[in-house]
């Protein structure tokens, strides 16, 4: 029988792979950016009710999770069962409140990115640090990067400086730029 053999037979060899993607063993850097002194360095959270702010030592004396995982590129490529250390995002939300169900992530450098709440709380994301038992290197995000591996990559902001929730869902940087607004690598949500 003649017939395509690319990505269906890559899905059938790995069902940890989306729709479309191929198995990554390196890790890509697409991107370059700015590289935050941990001196200064400082993650900024502010809903309509407050804000807060942690510098690193108050962000590294935070409770700490390690998360296994795979993530997806939207340029196809995916690596699978990758280990991190950072602090969830549910930990920087305790106590604060808002009625808003969006967020804005925003990077040192003037990165942007917009998601649902529903895709930052609840277990879902990360302010990690670390990355195979070694700090994140700038390339990848470091010192820190959001994380929200249920999404293609570019929602987990490198070089995070803060969130911001917000009443009304607006595109950030890449999504102003035709790619999807929500990003499911499951459903192939690519481009809008």
């Amino acid at each position: 029988m003649v017939g395509f053999t690319g990505f269906a037979s890559r899905r059938r060899a790995d069902p940890a792979l989306p729709p479309g993607q191929y198995l990554e063993k390196g890790f890509p850097v697409l991107s370059a950016g700015p590289d935050p002194n941990i001196k200064v360095w400082e993650l900024q959270l502010a809903t309509e009710h407050g804000q807060r702010s942690w510098s690193w030592g108050d962000f590294m004396a935070l409770p700490q999770s390690d998360i296994e995982t795979d993530i997806h590129c939207v340029t196809s490529w995916s690596k699978l069962g990758t280990h991190w250390r950072g602090v969830s995002v549910d930990t920087l939300f305790e106590g604060l409140v808002t009625e808003h169900r969006y967020a804005m992530a925003r990077s040192y450098g003037g990165y942007t990115t917009n998601l649902p709440l529903d895709d930052l709380l609840g277990g879902k994301a990360w302010v990690v640090h670390t990355f195979e038992g070694a700090p994140l290197a700038s390339e990848h995000g470091g010192p820190a990067r959001l994380f929200v591996p249920h999404l293609y990559f570019w929602k987990s902001a490198k070089w995070l400086q803060g969130i911001q929730t917000m009443a009304t869902d607006r595109p950030g940087f890449w999504e102003n730029y035709g790619y999807h607004n929500h990003g499911d690598p499951w459903k192939e949500e690519r481009y809008a």
